[in-house]
This record gives structure tokens, sequence and C-alpha cells, in this order.
């Protein structure tokens, strides 16, 4: 029987552990969601956005407490934790108020008399969700979904029970009985899945293709947000300077652990150098320490099992003909640090090039024009997120239309906005999260016709 277990990543200290459920727990649950749902399905869509608005309310009342408990389970600075939870908050805000007008049925002329379509909820809806973001990731899918009148249960990362649990106690004190975790062993997601009406997952891609082959074989839908490689593209006209800064800030926030982060910087040769002088020191001006010292600008990794794969990828690029600009070292001590490190003339034979990056280490691609910048960009199997700088921003959205991404950002950094639709292509997913196109995933459009 799996255990959820916190580590504290700042000291490798086991500080909380706590069982799985029993296998015959499930089943009872989805059938109290199941009933719960009938209910808040029942409810008209204004008294469903009353309802959440006390989670919101709960969220503020417990701001602190849950950004501590994320800072000791995944390592994130504070600040990051509490930018986490306040995200979350207008998130919920946001779509307790968006949500009633975009739900509304749609009339839609046709021969008949009356005919339309109506947002109708599909159900209960199964999330396995990651560690990286426990409060934002479980209610960026949670709060469209329940808004639409679905039922929402989350399987959450083992490594994150008691910040999980405090947002659960937050969700029962704000009175809502249709989301619920699942404490369960990974071999009983198939039976959450067959037992659930449409399943969302945030992770990795092989996890994620795993997840969708289960989902497949019992016709359940599935909204799948996977990995990343962003590139950052920075050209001839581009301030490089602050795009340097920026670069910075995208990789090495939240110890890079971030699926959207710029993870590979492809600069042409008329600003590389100089791209390289001003992003070197950014990086090495990074301090590393325990994630509650406000001092602090780089946390440690979340799992040693993470820091050692990261590890190994760098010494890969190394054997391969990367060179090492910065970090690359294994630090000794307690905890699961790595430094800043930054990979320079990255190619195609180094696993870097080709695999997410996930923590703080930099790949620096070096393109020979703006086309091949775009080739490079593109040379890879993921296609969440990506960045232009330039001046010439007729030329950059030019550009974008040829990168395959789900977003492209012109002179700045990637990031996700509540009024806009979050997600990706290739091996880094479908489905849209956030904004209007995030509320419809979760909902039978159903048609209705009048003679």
């Amino acid at each position: 029987m799996t255990a959820f277990t916190s580590c504290n990543p700042a000291t490798g200290e086991v500080v909380f552990t706590r069982a799985a459920w029993p296998h015959d727990q499930l089943p009872g649950c989805l059938a109290r969601l199941r009933q719960a749902q009938a209910e808040w399905a029942r409810l008209d869509i204004e008294e469903r956005a009353g309802r959440m608005m006390r989670l919101a309310d709960q969220l503020m009342q417990h701001r602190q407490a849950l950004a501590d408990l994320v800072t000791l389970e995944v390592g994130k600075r504070t600040a990051e934790c509490l930018a986490e939870i306040d995200k979350s908050e207008k998130l919920i805000r946001y779509y307790a108020s968006l949500a009633p007008s975009l739900l509304q049925p749609l009339m839609i002329p046709t021969n008949g008399s009356r005919s339309g379509v109506a947002f109708e909820p599909l159900g209960t809806v199964l999330a396995v969700m990651p560690w990286n973001y426990p409060i934002w990731q479980v209610l960026r899918f949670a709060v469209p979904a329940l808004m639409a009148g679905n039922a929402c249960l989350v399987k959450p990362a083992p490594v994150v029970p008691q910040s999980t649990q405090l947002l659960l106690d937050c969700v029962h004190q704000a009175g809502l009985a249709v989301l619920d975790i699942a404490w369960i062993d990974h071999d009983q997601v198939e039976q959450a899945i067959r037992l659930s009406d449409a399943v969302a997952f945030t992770g990795s891609t092989a996890t994620g293709r795993h997840l969708a082959s289960l989902a497949g074989r019992h016709l359940k839908k599935t909204v799948l947000e996977l990995g990343g490689s962003n590139p950052f593209i920075v050209l001839a006209d581009a301030d490089v300077d602050a795009a340097a800064r920026e670069a910075v800030h995208s990789r090495f926030r939240d110890a890079g652990q971030s699926c959207n982060a710029a993870k590979r910087m492809i600069v042409v040769p008329e600003v590389a150098e100089r791209f390289m002088t001003t992003f070197v020191a950014e990086a090495a001006a990074l301090r590393a320490g325990a994630p509650t010292d406000p001092d602090t600008t780089l946390s440690p990794l979340t799992r040693s099992d993470l820091r050692a794969g990261l590890h190994a990828q760098v010494l890969d690029a190394l054997a391969n003909g990367a060179t090492l600009r910065l970090g690359g070292e294994m630090p000794t001590g307690p905890g699961f640090f790595y430094p800043a490190t930054v990979l320079d003339h990255v190619n195609p034979g180094c696993r870097v090039y080709r695999e997410e990056v996930f923590g703080p280490v930099a790949s620096i691609l070096r393109a020979r024009d703006e086309q091949d910048a775009v080739r490079l960009a593109n040379d890879t199997p993921f296609g969440l997120g990506a960045s232009i700088y330039s001046n010439d921003t007729a030329r950059a959205w030019e550009l974008a239309r040829q990168l395959q991404a789900g977003s492209v950002f012109i002179n700045r950094h990637t990031s996700s906005d509540l009024r806009l639709p979050f997600g990706g292509v290739k091996d880094s997913g479908y489905g849209r999260e956030l904004s209007e196109f995030g509320l419809y995933e979760f909902v039978n459009v159903k048609t209705y016709w009048q003679k």
C-alpha cells in the first residue's frame, strides 16, 4: 500500500506520512460524490457561484498556513507559494463571475420552432494531479468543472498530503460536498477512471500517455496538460539585457520545476555573446538557501530522485558536446539543492535537446539566423509555450504563427493568464484550461430541437 509522505526538500527529513485508503473505500466515495453532484447540478448557476466564493474566502483565511505547507512539502520559496494561493483565489472569483453568463443556453435559429444548445455537466470528473503547484493545479482544473455542475475527485501526488488535506479542509469549511480527495494507490487509478465520467491529468508525458490509454479503454473524455520544453527566442533587434533577465526569471523560478518555464534559450549570432554574458551573470547571482528565508532566490528540488535525474541529463550533455558555463556540480550537504546551471552549445546529441528538463538547468541553442531559430524551436516533441523577443513586433507575430505551441508570448516569458486558454500541442497534451475554453471542456454541449 502506497504511503503519502511529506519530505522537507531543504533538509531531506521525512516529516509526515499517511497511508493510502483500503481498496474498498473508493467505490463508496464515488457513490457519495455522484449523489452530491446530482443535487449540485440542480442548483442555479448563481447559487453555485455564491458557494464557490466561500471557498475563495477560506483560501484567504488559510493563506499563510497553506503557503507554509506548500513550502514544507514542495520546497518552493514562501513568496512563490503565497503567490500560488493568491492566484488560486483570483481563479475562483473569476469563474464565479464568468460562468453564469457563459453557461446560459444558446438559441440557434434553424427550421425548427425552437433550437439551440445547453451546457450540461458530464457528472464526476477524476483528476490526477502533480506536486509542483498542489493548490493551483487542483483548483485550475476543479473550479470551472464545478461551476459547470460536475463533481470532482482528485488523486493528489504522493508527496503533498498535508497541503492537500488543508485544501480539502477549506473545501469542507466552505460547505462544498462535490470536491473530494482520493487517497488511493496507483493501482486503483483505472478503477477510478472506470467509475468516473471524465479525466483530467497534469504531469509527465509518459504518465499522460498511460492514463489516456486507460481512459480510452473505458471511453472517458480526457484533458491532458503535459510536459513542456519552451523555447525562448532572442532575435538580433531585441532588448538583449532585458531578455536575458526575463529568461533567468522564467527558467529558475520555482527551482525550474514548472512545465511552462523557458527551458531552451535560442539566440541568433548577432546577440549570442551579449545575451550569454548577462544571462550567466544573472544566474550566478541567484542565492540557494532555505525556502523560508526571504533572501533565498533559488530553492531546492522537491525530491532526491529528481535531482539525480537532472544531474544525469547535465552529465550527458557535457559528454555530447555541450559547454558548461555555470554550475553543474552535485552539492554535498542536506537537502535536494542543485545549482543554477547553464549549458551552452546544446546540440541534438544531448538528451536535454529533446527531453524536458525539470530543474534549474538552462540550455543555450545557437541559431544561424531567425529562420533557423524557428526550426530549433519546433525541433522538439513538446509544444506547450514559446517566447519571441524582438523590437519588430510585426515580424515577431509572423514568426509566432510558425511556432508549434499552445501559446506564444512576444517580449515576455511564458505564463498563464486566467482570461486566456492554457494548454499545448504534440507531446504537451491536448485540451485547454482557463478562460471560457476551459469552462467548456467538461460539459455536454447538448442540442435541443423542437418542431
